[in-house]
């Protein structure tokens, strides 16, 4: 099982952007982490950029894929144009988010991508991004078994 960790604008500066909010891992430490978390059996590869266009490309190139962890950042709050590459392809996407978006300013309670979305994780730290590897795991399963 392949799975693509999409991530958005802003999250390369994981570890040094507000670690208060945001914890002190890295991008690349959360990659590390989520390796060791997965199952035998799944692959990850992992993408980020800080641009809408790139998301949206790498979205279209998820054929590959079983599935899509994708924290689009800011861009869930504004993108109708990520919603609609998610619903143009076939692997389920799990939006996640290190925070609980609910908690914070009233701008970011909205998801423009949740509607196209398998599910939605928030509030849980970088371990929201176990949560969707694992959500996703289970749904492939379960539709293959």
């Amino acid at each position: 099982m392949r799975i693509l960790v999409l991530n958005g604008p802003n999250l390369n500066l994981l570890g040094r952007r507000e670690p208060e909010v945001y914890g002190d891992v890295s991008l690349k430490g959360l990659a590390a982490e989520l390796m060791l978390t997965a199952p035998e059996d799944v692959e990850l590869t992992f993408e980020q950029s800080n641009h809408e266009g790139d998301l949206i490309d790498a979205l279209h190139n998820a054929y590959d894929f079983e599935g899509v962890i994708l924290n689009a950042g800011a861009y869930t709050h504004t993108s109708i144009a990520i919603r609609d590459a998610i619903a143009a392809i076939d692997a389920p996407v799990v939006e996640v988010h290190i925070t609980n978006v609910h908690a914070r300013e009233p701008f970011r309670h909205e998801s423009k991508l949740a509607g196209v979305c398998l599910g939605v994780i928030s509030g849980f730290g970088l371990t929201s991004y176990t949560l969707a590897l694992h959500a996703l795991v289970e749904h492939w399963r379960n539709r293959h078994d």
